[in-house]
């Protein structure tokens, strides 16, 4: 009897087959796997499992505990979700490397050892940059390309702290690191941080994520970032950068959004800005603010793979992205605009939507650890949240000036997946309680109280008011912002600039001088030499394995002469041999 299995299994292996499906088949196959990632999970119990002993190193397949199992859930449901509104997508390599993208993701959610961690860590890089590359677009190659080498940056940083705690605590357990500020310590953050998109390292994130495929940019948005909240909320509770670093992430993110004319770059910017809270709940480290980075994570996959995907159905209808190129959608896709506007409110955390009931947990466990300050900031940010993702993209996509692009709604699959998502937003934010009992830590939270409500409620109208009192100030352009992507962009241009102009230029000056002063003395000494020893070495050890062989054939001829007494010396000279083989063999064993 098994008692636990792998759910990434399901994934993984599951995805070698879909290229040989078609059709309905094919459809029922992909809903399949997920559902049977949800039934895993849900079966769990917490334990370890699957331990093996490799080369003197535990490795841990499976350690389950209340941490695991929340990521486990909402992973497999946005899979679930995330493959319906994928239904129409013919070619087979998105879907595989979906399912592969999942099952890395599942892989480190219940990785018992850095070491499994790292693997499947660097299986969702992988698999989640081929997202990027299917859009076949130069600019998606292009991005693809540095999202791919970004990564392997990380994987390498995460590797390296790996390698070293390993040989200093001689386990590679995951668990808390000690904050003893070493170099393994602060590389494995570095490569953790880096998938966690915290700035400086986050310009791989709104670079790739506006050019992956439309339902690809989905996935995305779903897992890498969260699979890395994950490993913090693992490995790095209570490290108090952490606070400063998520709080800076939160408005980060919201004020590149005020600059953005992209719809999903807005969008990416965003997934930094409510990570950020996340990332700050897990350095005050306190149960409170560990569950709101969790719970947090939670409704942030459904809420913002909604937002991806009403983006995604614009593009997928009308070929633009843009704001400055689309408007006057609400007439001919009405349900894409009510389903959008549900994720655009569960985001901006009004009353009664999941945003609502998670961010306020991050902001409840700052003022509660006496930090007011990094509340203060994060509210803010929440504003800001409001102000472009719920209000700001939603009119010049849908109203504002009419495009006159002639559109419909997106295929029924599309919708549905979009329905999916909306109806579990609303869900935790009316109904918190499942969600409250499946996290890690006992604490009891009350979000709908009186004060929090209103107060909550007054931000956001008066954000909502100020919109519309400014909108002219808010109008998109069609610019382009410059972030830290500009230092490796740049950097990688002055990189081959010195590579084919000062080092090529260097290069062929001393190639001329090789060529004129060292190759001709090369090539005599060379031939010199080689005569020396092809006359002196090679024919003279040639001619005496030959003279060798002669004598020998001659004694050998002698022995065969036909004369009795020639006979007689061979086997006496034979019987000696023998015989002082076998003596020597008798004292040596003595």
């Amino acid at each position: 009897m098994i008692d636990w299995f792998h759910p990434s299994i399901l994934f993984i292996a599951g995805a070698f087959l879909i290229p040989f499906l078609r059709g309905k088949v094919r459809d029922a196959y992909l809903m399949l796997i997920p559902i049977l990632g949800v039934a895993t999970v849900f079966s769990m119990s917490s334990g370890t499992y699957w331990t093996y002993d490799f080369l003197g190193i535990t490795l841990t397949f499976g350690a389950v505990d209340k941490l695991s199992i929340v990521f486990g859930w909402v992973f497999t449901i946005a899979c679930f979700i995330s493959i319906v509104y994928a239904l129409h997508v013919k070619e087979p390599g998105q879907h595989v490397a979906a399912f592969l993208y999942v099952g890395g993701s599942l892989g480190v959610t219940f990785a018992g050892d850095f070491f499994t961690l790292f693997i499947f860590w660097e299986l969702m890089a992988f698999s989640s940059a081929y997202l990027v590359f299917a859009r076949g677009e130069k600019a998606a190659i292009e991005a693809g390309y540095r999202y791919i080498l970004v990564h392997i940056f990380g994987g390498v940083c995460l590797l390296g702290g790996i390698m070293l705690h390993y040989m200093k605590m001689k386990s590679i357990a995951v668990g808390p690191l000690d904050h003893d500020g070493s170099l393994s310590f602060y590389l494995i953050l570095i490569g953790v941080m880096l998938n966690a998109a915290v700035p400086p390292l986050h310009a791989w994130l709104t670079d790739a994520y506006p050019e992956g495929t439309v339902t690809g940019a989905v996935f995305m948005s779903a897992f890498t970032t969260k699979t890395a909240v994950y490993v913090l909320v693992r490995v790095f509770p209570g490290t108090e950068l952490l606070v400063w670093m998520g709080t800076i992430m939160a408005l980060y993110g919201v004020v590149y959004a005020v600059l953005e004319n992209d719809s999903r770059r807005l969008l990416a910017y965003h997934i930094i800005s409510q990570v950020g809270y996340m990332v700050a709940g897990v350095g005050i480290g306190t149960d409170m603010s560990l569950n709101g980075s969790v719970s947090h994570a939670f409704a942030h996959i459904l809420y913002k793979g909604l937002l991806f995907m009403g983006a995604g159905a614009v593009i997928e209808m009308t070929g633009r992205r843009k704001l400055t190129e689309l408007g006057g959608l609400y007439r001919t896709m009405p349900i894409t605009l009510v389903l959008y506007m549900i994720g655009g409110f569960a985001i901006s955390a009004f009353p009664l939507f999941s945003g609502f009931v998670t961010k306020s947990m991050v902001v409840a466990g700052a003022s509660h650890d006496h930090w007011p300050a990094v509340a203060l900031l994060l509210t803010m940010a929440s504003a800001g949240t409001f102000l472009h993702t719920g209000l700001k993209l939603p009119y010049y996509m849908f109203f504002g000036k009419d495009s006159g692009l002639e559109a419909k709604e997106p295929p029924k699959n599309m919708l549905i997946a979009m329905g999916m998502a909306a109806f579990l937003c609303i869900g935790i934010g009316v109904v918190p309680g499942p969600l409250y009992d499946l996290l890690p830590y006992a604490v009891h939270f009350d979000p709908y109280t009186g004060d929090h409500v209103t107060s909550a409620l007054g931000i956001l109208l008066f954000t909502g008011l100020g919109f519309f009192m400014l909108l002219k100030k808010l109008d998109p352009e069609p610019t382009i912002s410059v972030d830290t992507d500009w230092v490796y962009r740049k950097g990688s241009r002055v990189f081959m600039w010195v590579v084919n102009k000062p080092i090529s230029i260097y290069e062929d000056y001393l190639a001329n001088i090789y060529n004129t002063w060292f190759g001709r003395l090369t090539l005599f000494l060379s031939d010199f030499f080689a005569r020396i020893i092809d006359v002196r070495g090679i024919d003279g050890i040639v001619n005496g394995v030959a003279g060798l062989f002669i004598s020998f054939a001659g004694t050998l001829r002698v022995t065969a002469s036909g004369l009795v007494r020639n006979y007689a010396v061979t086997m006496l000279i034979g019987g000696v041999v023998i015989i002082g083989y076998y003596l020597l063999a008798f004292l040596m064993r003595l």
